[in-house]
């Protein structure tokens, strides 16, 4: 960088350099325009004046962290419960109707249909998307609710028992008890018994096996798992058993999966919805499940 006279001035633009030069590049000396600068400094203004009328800064007090809550008192928080209120209270006559009508009927009804898919769709993503996906895709472990593969049933009343009371949940006297056991880990089978199961259940699946081996787990099976999964493998919805014979899997249906299943027992738990959400709720988030495209 080198010095050039302060006021020489570009023979280009006509206008006054800083004097600055980048390898022959001088630095012109234009100024912002005057209405750039006046906006920027009516921002500044602006922003102290909302500083003090606004809840903006954050202090430490006595109770903890909280926050200037400026000169007109505004609330966001406050804004949003007022118009949550009022949605609930516009929705109260429908709300009171679902609730008080089973699924079914409220599906024959075009007005309180709507009222409850929109109801329903909001207590999903509240309470069920963290653990079934905000699709209700599923994950490892948790249940897809949009195909028609169900656990312990898929129509109305088998969705809404589900979601009132649960799944393994102990503060529920009428939740849905079932569990896989743990038949390695309490001593049930051998590992080699474990193995030749999994075999069989590769063979139910129609997946590569060794058939030598499946014919050993064939037995094994029968003697140990047809109480709920079915001689034929196809489970039992009764016990929340799955199906072994299709291709959709919880906890993954290679070899490796299936042995740790066999081993270590499932026992995924559900929470039981009917004692921390209303009977309308209730009955809007069994009809959003069941319009999913898996309902039966």
């Amino acid at each position: 960088m080198s010095e050039s006279p302060k006021n020489d001035r570009d023979d280009v633009t006509g206008v006054e350099t800083t004097g600055h030069e980048w390898d022959g590049i001088r630095e012109l000396n234009n100024p912002l325009p005057k209405w750039w600068l006046y906006t920027f400094y009516a921002c500044i203004i602006w922003s102290f004046a909302y500083w003090v009328v606004m809840p903006t800064w954050p202090y430490l007090s006595t109770e903890g962290w909280t926050y200037t809550k400026g000169v007109i008192g505004y609330d966001q928080r406050e804004v949003v419960t007022r118009e949550l209120g009022s949605i609930a209270e516009g929705r109260a006559d429908e709300m009171q109707q679902i609730a008080t009508l089973a699924p079914e009927d409220v599906a024959g009804n075009a007005a309180l249909m709507e009222v409850a898919l929109a109801a329903g769709k909001a207590a999903f993503g509240d309470n069920c998307a963290p653990c079934h996906g905000s699709g209700a895709q599923g994950s490892w472990g948790f249940p897809n609710l949009n195909d028609d593969v169900w656990l312990w049933g898929g129509t109305l009343e088998d969705i809404r028992y589900t979601a009132t009371h649960g799944i393994r949940w102990e503060a529920d006297d009428n939740t849905r008890q079932n569990v896989m056991m743990a038949y390695g880990r309490d001593g049930i089978l051998a590992r080699g018994e474990i193995a030749d199961v999994a075999e069989f259940v590769l063979a139910l699946s129609r997946q590569p096996n060794d058939a030598e081996a499946a014919a050993r787990g064939a037995d094994i099976f029968g003697e140990q798992c047809v109480t709920c999964h079915g001689a034929d493998g196809q489970g039992n919805r009764e016990l929340g058993a799955p199906n072994l014979t299709d291709a959709v899997w919880l906890y993954g249906g290679d070899r490796a999966s299936i042995i740790e299943t066999v081993s270590n027992g499932r026992s995924g738990v559900m929470p039981a919805w009917g004692g921390r959400l209303d009977a309308g709720t209730i009955n809007a988030l069994t009809l959003y499940v069941h319009s999913l495209g898996g309902g039966e």
